[in-house]
């Protein structure tokens, strides 16, 4: 039986070096790249075969991710009416490690036809597809880097390395930013997580706890057990948040003997609690209640004054936790 995970370490060796070697080569080309697309005013096509077809899938769907709108053309389809998708002003990358591979460079001639300008990623300089193209990122990997030579390896890993390195300086061009990347994603964690904000999650009206300064302790237990959340958070007169009373603070006052209960509100509460605003976004407030370690969480106006209440299992169910 091999040594599996000496020949894994391996190949994640020869893959990592077949990066840093690219990194290091790399000069002004990128630049190029960079600049055809943004000056651009139609979209990315994106195409390759086999197995770099699938790099070629994954660098579009990066770009489309972060900006910069990117379609996919398989070379193979492009020849059977595909080519439809291009039009004048937009930019081709064009993915093949050899460059010469027959479906993509068949579709070369019709891309010029267009004056629709080619950025090459490939690992061959000398190659039909970097002789058509008007920038020539290169690919190549040390010789002995791929298995029989043959296996598609360090080859694919550095063109997917490229690509994404060419997205982000893209996205930090067009001043891309998180929210923008969200906006992308409005189902997943991403989604959640960068565009939910507390005013979405918070309770508020007939589900907000909330009792006067006045108010007596036992009735403010009443209401903490009627909303359900495990506390109430007291106000003023004016409706400005004062503090708030949670499980953990009457289990704390239960040493106070038998007028606790008729003590108010003010005498029991947390005082000047941690608390956001219902604009800030819901993994800040993750944030915040993870740090202050408390569940809870109060939301207030630019004036301090009470509009809901922010519980750590609203974030769970909203999956902006995890």
């Amino acid at each position: 039986m091999i040594d599996v995970q000496r020949v894994a370490r391996e190949e994640l060796e020869r893959q990592a070096e077949a990066i840093q070697l690219a990194a290091d080569r790399l000069g002004p080309e990128m630049m190029e790249a960079a600049q055809l697309i943004l000056e651009s005013t139609g979209k990315v096509v994106v195409t390759g075969m086999g197995k770099t077809g699938i790099i070629a899938r994954k660098i579009s769907a990066t770009l489309s991710s972060t900006g910069t709108t990117a379609i996919f053309l398989h070379a193979a389809e492009g020849i059977h009416g595909d080519l439809g998708m291009l039009a004048a002003g937009d930019v081709v990358i064009a993915v093949s490690h050899s460059g010469n591979t027959q479906e993509l460079v068949a579709i070369v001639p019709y891309i010029h036809f267009l004056k629709v300008p080619i950025i090459a990623f490939t690992g061959n300089a000398e190659s039909r597809l970097a002789a058509g193209a008007s920038v020539v990122i290169d690919t190549s990997v040390p010789v002995g880097s791929e298995t029989f030579g043959l296996v598609p390896t360090s080859s694919t890993t550095v063109a997917l390395a490229l690509g994404d390195a060419l997205a982000v300086a893209l996205l930090q061009a067009r001043d891309f930013r998180a929210e923008d990347f969200a906006q992308f994603h409005p189902g997943g964690t991403i989604g959640r997580k960068l565009l939910l904000r507390v005013a979405d999650l918070m309770h508020a009206g007939g589900e907000l706890p909330c009792v006067a300064r006045h108010t007596r302790l036992d009735a403010a237990i009443v209401e903490m057990t009627g909303k359900g959340l495990g506390c109430t958070a007291v106000v003023d007169d004016a409706g400005v948040l004062l503090g708030i009373i949670t499980d953990g603070d009457l289990r704390r006052l239960l040493a106070g003997g038998d007028k606790l209960l008729s003590k108010s509100a003010s005498e029991c509460m947390t005082a000047n609690p941690r608390h956001m605003q219902p604009q800030a976004l819901a993994v800040d407030a993750l944030t915040l209640m993870e740090d202050s370690k408390i569940t809870m969480l109060p939301v207030v106006d630019d004036n301090g004054v009470l509009r809901g209440m922010l519980h750590m299992h609203d974030l769970i169910r909203a999956g902006v936790v995890g």
